[in-house]
Parts: structure tokens; sequence; C-alpha cells
């Protein structure tokens, strides 16, 4: 049947011939069209790949240039900064780069040709740190030493390729023996027609960067790169980018239970030790004592080591706390010359020997602003050295809010990146000469704010600061207000004195009281801390696994305080 039916052409009439033939013909033409456009086409238009002499390749792509200095290659510390280390530092006062690295921190000064690595002179055998047309330069050797990574300087085309330690490269081979001379051009784009940068060769190796609608994206080992078909490249292997290097890894202590960090007030002698109260669930001891002196660093030392063994013997872990002594003046003075810092950390290294101390607390308030930087820069140098040591370091933070002086200068991302904790001083809402009476830190304050900070501060890196004082504000007739912060035990007196009775106030989360004295006709608020308002501060803590709870400061405390804060029991319920 199917014989039958097929149309015998000598029976089509010739005008229906004619048709058949021509679009028979019109077929052949746009076929052969078609395949002329995609190979007759291929261009022939040749393009340099590369910008400038002495292109620097990274992550597949060309990102500046190095410059030749008496047959050194140099590469500019901005392209650096963008592509290896943000943190890189000028410091003004000594004309050097600061490189902080692991826990090495490295000096190099302008046009020396030796630097220094953690105080000891070392020899680069040529400068560096240059300039040259308004730009800053490190040669490329300095660069390799001191970063984790591996520079392949190309003969053919001086291109300077960067490969980080443990990037992987998948190796190929070109395995068309007779590849023509369109199909072996390196593309620009996925397509023939395309303009072309370079070609290959039958069996060259090369490396597989990437891929995109039946090409691979390749690099020759002359660092030119480009597309080519899938077809003409066999994948060979995967290899790791092994720079050889040996990171020293400093062993620091490890808290498995949540931290309990209460802050000793150390303001002209220590507490005698006799008189210390028992604290369970506290494990480290925060005394203030070092405080930044004057402008050429000297660091004011109130410790002591009757204090410290008493600690040790006790149980207590001792991280020291040092300040800025609140001076914005005084901290700019002295932080802004990489000498000065140093002697600042070489004592405070010298301090946590003396008194066998596990940690350092940085505590740096009241910084203008603008020398937010500046106090980063501090921490990075310091945290490297301290590190060296197997100290911990953490650092106090106050939550985020649009104060200058006292928030906005703190780079918390950067921060939280350099230090083992952040401390976050979840007070005050209402501080000491505030124009309206409120809580210390309400709950819902500090919850609010918590959720912000969480956004930019890993929760396990973070510790609660938590007060143990409360404010029993005094208003007069003519609406003027004052305050004055009592410790638990003391608000418990005035409030039995007053005969006043708390009430649990809903917007604060604390219970609340208030008193009017007929003869002074004066109105006496206050808004408790005591084992309510502090337990919810620890549950604060667990809800959100922060690494801990702070509490300023220990003489403000009543024996009630540190039970309420245990997180123990709380987290083994849970588990």
């Amino acid at each position: 049947m199917l014989l039958k039916r097929q149309i015998d052409i000598k029976k089509v009439p010739k005008s229906k011939k004619k048709v058949l033939v021509a679009l028979l013909c019109a077929f052949l033409l746009a076929a052969a069209a078609f395949m002329f456009m995609i190979f007759s086409f291929s261009s022939n238009e040749k393009i340099e790949l590369f910008k400038g002499e002495n292109p620097i390749i990274i992550n597949g792509e060309q990102a500046g240039n190095a410059i030749h200095i008496d047959d050194s290659l140099y590469i500019p510390i901005a392209f650096i900064k963008e592509q290896l280390d943000d943190s890189i530092y000028y410091d003004e006062p000594t004309d050097s780069i600061i490189i902080v690295e692991g826990n090495n921190t490295i000096k190099i000064p302008f046009q020396s040709s030796s630097y220094i690595v953690d105080g000891e002179k070392k020899d680069a055998g040529l400068p560096g740190f240059i300039e040259k047309n308004g730009a800053s330069y490190l040669p490329v050797s300095l660069i390799e030493e001191i970063y984790d990574i591996k520079v392949t300087i190309m003969p053919e085309t001086e291109a300077i390729w960067i490969k980080r330690d443990g990037e992987g490269l998948i190796l190929g081979k070109i395995v068309n023996k007779d590849i023509k001379e369109e199909d072996a051009r390196l593309r620009i784009e996925s397509t023939h027609r395309s303009p072309y940068v370079s070609r290959v060769s039958s069996n060259e190796e090369v490396y597989i960067e990437g891929e995109a609608e039946g090409y691979y994206l390749i690099r020759k080992k002359s660092g030119e790169a480009g597309y080519i078909q899938q077809s003409l490249v066999k994948k060979l292997e995967t290899i790791e980018v092994d720079t050889g290097k040996e990171i020293k890894e400093v062993e620091r202590p490890i808290y498995d239970e949540p931290i309990h960090l209460t802050w000793e007030a150390v303001y002209t002698k220590n507490p005698k030790t006799s008189s210390m109260p028992d604290m369970p669930g506290v494990n480290i001891l925060s005394p203030t004592w070092f405080e930044l002196e004057n402008e050429k660093g000297k660091v004011k030392n109130l410790a002591s080591k009757e204090f410290a063994s008493w600690a040790s013997e006790e149980g207590y872990k001792l991280w020291g706390l040092f300040s800025n002594a609140f001076d914005p003046d005084l901290t700019h003075a002295a932080l802004q010359s990489f000498d000065t810092r140093k002697a600042i950390i070489d004592q405070l290294v010298s301090f946590s020997k003396q008194y066998k101390m596990e940690g350092i607390n940085i505590d740096i308030e009241n910084v203008n602003e603008e020398d937010g930087p500046l106090i980063t820069q501090f921490v990075r140098e310091a945290s490297a050295a301290f590190h060296q040591e197997g100290l911990i370091v953490s650092m106090d933070i106050t939550f985020i809010s649009s104060s200058g002086n006292w928030s906005a200068f703190y780079e918390r991302e950067k921060l939280a990146e350099i230090v083992d904790y952040l401390v976050v001083m979840a007070y005050d809402e209402h501080w000491a000469t505030s124009p309206i009476a409120g809580s210390v830190a309400s709950i819902p304050w500090v919850e609010n704010n918590l959720q912000q900070l969480l956004e930019i501060v890993p929760n396990e890196q973070l510790i609660l600061g938590v007060p143990l004082y409360t404010r029993i504000w005094e208003e007069n007739e003519a609406g003027e207000i004052s305050s004055k912060a009592v410790s638990m035990s003391k608000v418990k007196e005035w409030l039995e004195d007053k005969n006043a009775q708390p009430r649990y106030d809903a917007d604060t989360g604390q219970n609340y009281a208030e008193h009017y004295d007929e003869e002074e006709r004066k109105l006496y608020k206050v808004w408790l801390e005591d084992e309510l308002s502090l337990s919810k501060r620890a549950e604060l803590a667990m809800d959100y696994e922060l690494a801990g709870v702070a509490t300023w400061s220990r003489y403000f405390a009543d024996e009630t305080a540190w039970t309420a804060l245990k997180m123990e029991d709380e987290n083994e319920e849970k588990q």
C-alpha cells in the first residue's frame, strides 16, 4: 500500500516539478549559507587579551598590572588591598605599611631594604615599599613570602598568575591531532564569530576554568585564556595549589561551658581576697587593671599578684581588662603610630605573663568616630600578639546606634573577624544624666538591639553584658530629674526603708517601684535589677545561643545574682 501511495515523479506535471526543484535548491542554499556563517565566517580578528604590561591574573581575570624596578616586579598595594588583604594598613607617623597575617605583624618601612616581623628585622634584598607615579607598591617576592599564595611569572607574556593555597586547578589537554586553524583559536566569547587572543597546539596542556554552550574556558601556561570547543579538550585531573607554607597554630583555651564573666572594678586598689564572696557559676574574672596613661603608650598597672594567685586557687580564669581611659584625644594621640601601639601591646603581653592571665579584655570607649579604623588596627595588631601567647582576646562593644563617640566608631563586623569574643554592654538604655527616667536596660530593648547586632556578629562569638546596678531616679515638682546607681542590696534596703512595694511592669519586663516623699516633694522611681530581670537576661543568652554573659560589676551583686544568671542547668534541660 505504501508503494502505491508514493508519488511517481514521472506523473507530476512539469510546473510542479519546477516548484519542487526550486524548493530543494532554496533549502540547499539556506543550509549552505548557515554552514558558511558558522565556519567560513569564523572571525580572523586577533586582539590583545591583556591591558598594559605585566598583567596580574587572579580568580580567572586580569586585576591590574605590576611594574619592573631594577629587574624586580612590584605589585600595587591597591591590588593587594582589593584582592588579598583588605586590612593592609598605611601607618603615616612611621611611613610604613603594616600587614597582620595570621599571628604575625609585619612592618615594611618606605624604601627600606629590610622589614620587621614581630620585632625581628629581616633583609628583603630590595626596597620593600616604594612609590611610583603616585601609586604604592610592594615586591612580588615579599608578597609571596607573606601571604599564603603561589606566584607564577609567565615568561612568554610576563603575566603574573597568583593562585591561593588550596585552590583547585583542572588540568586538561588538547587532543585533536589535526586541529584546524579556526578551531585552535582561543575566543573571547563562546562562538566562532568572536575575536581570538591566541591559539593552542595539539597535545598542549591547559587549565580548564569554566564552560559555556559547548565550549571550555581554558588558560594556557602563558597566562592567555579564551573559549575553545569542548570536543577538542580532554580533562586530565584536578590539582590543588600547595604553597608549602606551614601555618603555626597556637593553642588557646576552649570553654566547654557557657562563659560567665564578671568584671572586678579596680579604681585604686584590689579588693581583699578574704572578703570576696562565693560566686557560683562565675568562671572568669576580669579586673580593670590596665589603663592607657599617656600619649607615649605607657600603661597604668593596678594588677595584684595576690589577687591573681587567689583567683587561680579558686578556679577562676583571669582576663585582665585594658581601657583607653575613655579619653578620645589621648586615644588618638597614642594609637595613631605603630610604634606606640606596639609599646602598649608589649606591656600587656608582659603583664599577661607576670599575672598568669588566660585572656585580655579590651575596653575602648568614647572615641572620635573618624578614629574607628585606628581602633580596629590596634585590636588587629594586639590580637595577633596576644594569640601568639595563647591568650583569649575579647573586646567590649555597645549596641548599634548613631552615637558617634560611644557607638558609631566600632567596626563591629571587622572586629568580629579579629577577636575571639565580643562582649556587648547591653546597657544603658537610660544613662546617669538621661533627660527622662527609665530602666537601665529593659528586656524588650535588649532583645530588639540584640537581634540587630546578631545580623553582623555570630551568636557563638557574642557575650551578653548584664547590669547588676539599678538607678534610683529622683524627680522634683519642676520636672527636674537626677539619678544615682546603687547595688542590688542597697536598692533592697531602700525599698524596705521607703516601704515601697515593687510590681511587675510588662513594658520593661522588670519589677518597678516608686515612692513619693511628702517632705521633699519628690517622686522616686526605680526599675529593679533582681532575680527576675537577671534570669530573663540569662534566658535571652540561652535562647539566642550566645557564648555566655558578663556582669558589670561584681561589686553591685548580691548572692541572688549568681544563681539567677546560671545557664548550665537550663542548657541541660534543653538538651
